[in-house]
């Protein structure tokens, strides 16, 4: 176990990292972050709020940042297991924790968490604090804060506040948004001239992020764009194609909510996030590490440990980006090649679909509600039928 982990941890080249010190940089020496060019001409991308989040790791030597990044991965990704895997973790009993530190590595070879590592990014993390933020029965800040923050360092995330209102948590959803609203408004103090920059032209110009058509992009307006190839693909179809799962998705995850696994629709909005975004890299995909625990369950059902195997089996290759290059050499059929090069963005459709058949029914809960009711979340005795009432407490977390 620590020779996997240790062995993904060695720090790389680390490119988004880099970029994300040059953009703190750029804040900090007033100059034009989104026209400056950091490594290998790779332009800044995200919100003011970003850079200026980024200022202590752009403050540290280049590989003094590199180890620091290391943890701000792998204990995310720690967090995510606790709450995902939690049933299949409690069957071990006193073994829980050498059967978490064998989930974690497992879950460390999934091809989003090799590239959080590689390229150095910030995804787990965010991730993680959308899930403490939302799941967690108590929390000792305003809920919905965590929300917001991450929704400024990079916009996807905002898909939890949409999670927030349909699941009747006004209040949560109202705290993301004042958030969200405060960090842009300190990068608009700190960073005027950037911050008009984005929010006029940056925001909407996708070449900024490269080449959108390529199979590292697993979007659904990316799978669009693939299909009609060599053709520029319609904005429409996009657009109709995305609404579709938009309202499918945050109805699946509405309704897991309301059934009492609020873990479910944690992970369904979680790949909502990166469906629906117009730019949706591989390592944007590491809620799939949250799905993966609740499709497994508690371990008693075949159907799900097969259903959970063969996900895994999936997101571990790096089967769209050797789709690709066999396309590009005319190696592969335009058909079976186009699958593959969309396979993880219509595998996180699929695990929608069977996130929402795989929540267990318990006591519906009323709008506002947290699973598990405003006390502690019920504990789900292993191989009962009961409803995983999803949280763990914070305290849960270093047990």
């Amino acid at each position: 176990m620590i020779g996997v982990l240790c062995w993904h941890a060695v720090p790389r080249l680390m490119v988004d990292l880099q970029v994300y010190r040059a953009g703190a940089r750029a804040v900090l020496h007033h100059r034009g972050l989104y026209d400056m060019y950091a490594i290998h001409r790779l332009q800044f991308t995200y919100p003011p709020a970003a850079a200026i989040a980024a200022i202590p790791v752009a403050l540290l030597p280049l590989g003094l940042a590199k180890l620091a990044w290391i943890p701000l991965v792998y204990v995310p990704l720690g967090v995510a297991v606790r709450y995902g895997f939690r049933p299949l973790l409690a069957r071990f009993g006193h073994h829980a924790g050498a059967a978490f530190a064998l989930i974690l590595g497992a879950c460390a070879l999934l091809l989003p968490l090799r590239q959080e590592i590689e390229f150095g990014q910030i995804d787990m993390l965010l991730a993680a604090a959308c899930l403490v933020d939302c799941a967690s029965p108590r929390v000792g800040w305003p809920r919905g804060l965590l929300v917001g923050l991450a929704t400024a360092i990079k916009l996807e995330p905002g898909v939890f506040i949409v999670y927030l209102l349909i699941t009747g948590r006004r209040r949560a959803a109202g705290t993301a948004a004042l958030a969200f609203a405060g960090a842009t408004a300190l990068g608009f103090a700190l960073a005027p001239a950037d911050s008009v920059a984005y929010w006029t032209h940056a925001i909407f110009d996708p070449r900024r992020l490269g080449g959108n058509a390529s199979a590292a992009n697993q979007s659904v307006r990316a799978m669009v764009l693939r299909a009609y190839l060599p053709v520029h693909g319609p904005a429409a179809v996009w657009l109709a194609l995305a609404a579709v799962v938009a309202l499918a998705g945050f109805a699946a995850a509405w309704a897991c909510w309301h059934r009492g696994s609020d873990l479910a629709g944690l992970a369904i909005t979680g790949l909502l996030e990166a469906a629906l975004s117009p730019v949706a890299w591989i390592h944007h995909l590491c809620w799939v590490a949250v799905a993966l625990g609740v499709i497994a369950g508690d371990g008693s059902s075949r159907r799900r440990i097969v259903t959970a195997t063969l996900a895994f089996a999936l997101f571990v290759s790096s089967l769209p980006i050797a789709a690709q290059a066999a396309l590009n050499a005319d190696h592969w059929p335009e058909l079976p090649g186009r699958l593959a090069e969309d396979s993880f963005g219509l595998a996180a459709v699929a695990l929608i679909a069977v996130l929402y058949l795989a929540g267990d029914s318990g006591p519906p809960n009323a709008p506002g509600e947290l699973p598990g009711g405003p006390g502690l979340p019920e504990q789900r005795e292993p191989g009962t039928g009961q409803a995983d009432r999803t949280g763990i407490g914070l305290g849960g977390l270093v047990q």
